[in-house]
């Protein structure tokens, strides 16, 4: 098992982590031409829509059992979702884990050699408090720490 494994999920012998993807961030150009997809083809319907004009994203939530598709609609070329899309292209840009106590499991994976990409929580969708892990310390994989998510 890896350095992370099976402690990860706790801090200081109770659990931080709930062991849940929250969801699933997917870059998109234009998110009502995905729409199409999840509510027509998967039969998705039931659709969150949220503007997080201080990272100039709008935010598509679908929900899928008890877990979400998230689509990530830049709202104008600057945003961090536009500086994606022009070096990667539309797919998925990171995983959400649903945590209890984010200070604290920020904390723990600072402990742990895993850097944030900010240095605390910030607003997400839903009144959530998010924070992204960088991928160069997380085996090439975006990994956002959610609180909170509606």
């Amino acid at each position: 098992m890896g350095r992370y494994a099976p402690d990860f999920f706790k801090l200081g012998g109770a659990d931080v982590f709930t062991k849940k993807i929250d969801h699933i961030g997917i870059a998109v150009k234009d998110a009502s031409s995905k729409l199409s997809l999840y509510q027509g083809f998967l039969g998705l319907k039931d659709v969150h829509v949220e503007e997080l004009v201080s990272r100039g994203i709008r935010v598509y939530m679908i929900k899928v059992g008890e877990s979400k598709i998230e689509l990530l609609e830049p709202m104008s070329e600057q945003s961090e979702i536009s500086k994606f899309l022009e070096a990667k292209g539309e797919g998925i840009h990171h995983i959400a884990f649903s945590v209890e106590g984010i200070d604290q499991a920020v904390e723990f994976a600072k402990q742990n050699g895993l850097q944030p990409l900010s240095d605390a929580p910030k607003p997400g969708a839903g009144g959530a408090k998010v924070l992204f892990l960088h991928p160069k310390t997380t085996g090439g994989v975006l990994i956002e720490l959610v609180e909170g998510s509606h």
